[in-house]
């Protein structure tokens, strides 16, 4: 990787701080920003050799900030951060342009694996073997998830597509999700 920093983008700053203390263990310079606006600001200032960005901030989104940070640097790799799972958000960015997502929590490795692009094998694939296909309840909740999106987190308009009560998809929303 190039000298320029890595900018790290997260609004959650105990985790924003860790995680850049430890990219620095690993040699990396990392800059970091509390939200979209202070990324802008960071991306004016100079080159920056990749960006990781969280998908849900107050103010501007991830997927509001990818398109902004690409127009400033059009060679920079992003990656996007979700916390909450979301593949069709995390799909979303990178109709925007992202170049990989990382589902939180994530390490200093598991993401500088995503922006070099080298994926870390999991446990399954290290043998030859393929990773299992997700389960059943990771499936629904990501289909969960994408109604979600598709109606801008309305809960009850979701509920109402899916066929559930809305206590019924609150309940659901309130757990982790799935391991796949």
């Amino acid at each position: 990787m190039s000298h320029a920093p890595m900018l790290l983008v997260d609004d959650d700053e105990v985790f924003r701080e860790r995680l850049a203390s430890a990219l620095r263990q690993r040699g990396q310079d990392v800059v970091t920003a509390a939200d979209g606006e202070q990324a802008v600001r960071a991306a004016e200032r100079g080159k920056l050799a990749a960006a990781v960005v969280d998908l849900r901030m107050p103010g501007m989104s991830g997927t509001e900030l990818v398109p902004h940070l690409l127009r400033l640097q059009p060679e920079l790799r992003v990656v996007v951060l979700t916390g909450y799972g979301s593949i069709a958000s995390a799909v979303e960015a990178m109709r925007l342009g992202a170049h990989n997502y990382v589902s939180k929590p994530a390490d200093a490795d598991d993401v500088l694996a995503a922006v070099t692009g080298e994926a870390r094998a999991p446990a399954a694939a290290e043998g030859g073997r393929e990773a299992p296909p997700p389960t059943l309840a990771r499936a629904e909740w990501e289909h969960i998830q994408r109604i979600l999106g598709d109606t801008g987190g309305n809960v009850s308009e979701t509920a109402r597509r899916l066929g559930i009560t809305r206590r019924t998809l609150q309940l659901k929303l309130k757990k982790y999700p799935p391991r796949i």
